[in-house]
């Protein structure tokens, strides 16, 4: 393991939760020097309406499977436990009274939109932020006042294009989703009849 002490923060509705996720995951364990992530399925999303948005601890069961023996990631109910919305700025705080040193993985299309974010120059002076390329959105697009003096470290990886919603969309046209999720994620989805019945697939390698 590595000596570093500093544990990255993964925020996100994890709906389902899929391979690119874990990708960031890795590629910021890798890169960044961390000692573990965290993902944190949130419960009530500020920036997102509720309607349609599976259940919170359902949502936080995929990605208990999803990370099943992958002893450097785990997943955290904080969100999930705290009443009301998911404010970043409340998880930031609180992890890092546990945590001491941490650290804010998000993907550069929703960074980019911070000043809408609650306490928004606080959450920024609060940790470094890593950040996932994501949505078009290029370093140099993160030079406005807001980010001015803000440790941004950026992942080298190839742009995110698989998303939760293009996930939910394929089950509930009943396309084959092999390769996007984890096979033990896809099996929940199943055996739960989420989204819709995932069609039957060669098993993954």
């Amino acid at each position: 393991m590595s000596s570093c002490s500093r544990v990255g923060l993964f925020g996100g509705t994890f709906d389902p939760i899929h391979n690119a996720h874990l990708e960031v995951a890795r590629q910021s364990l890798a890169q960044m020097n961390l000692s573990k992530v965290i993902l944190i399925p949130s419960k009530h999303p500020p920036h997102k309406s509720e309607e349609g948005m599976t259940e919170a601890d359902v949502r936080y069961e995929m990605v208990k499977l999803a990370i099943k023996g992958k002893d450097d990631l785990e997943v955290s109910p904080v969100e999930i436990n705290r009443k009301g919305p998911s404010y970043t700025i409340d998880t930031l705080k609180e992890m890092k009274k546990v945590y001491g040193e941490i650290a804010f993985i998000v993907g550069a299309d929703n960074l980019i939109n911070i000043d809408t974010w609650k306490e928004p120059e606080k959450l920024l002076d609060s940790c470094p932020f890593i950040v996932a390329p994501r949505g078009g959105i290029l370093k140099g697009d993160f030079e406005k006042d807001i980010f001015r003096g803000k440790d941004l470290r950026f992942l080298n990886m190839g742009e995110i294009s698989l998303s939760s919603t293009e996930v939910r969309e394929r089950i509930m046209e009943g396309q084959p989703v092999d390769g996007m999720v984890p096979q033990r994620v896809r099996n929940f989805i199943r055996e739960n009849n989420l989204y819709k019945v995932v069609p039957e697939e060669v098993s993954e390698s």
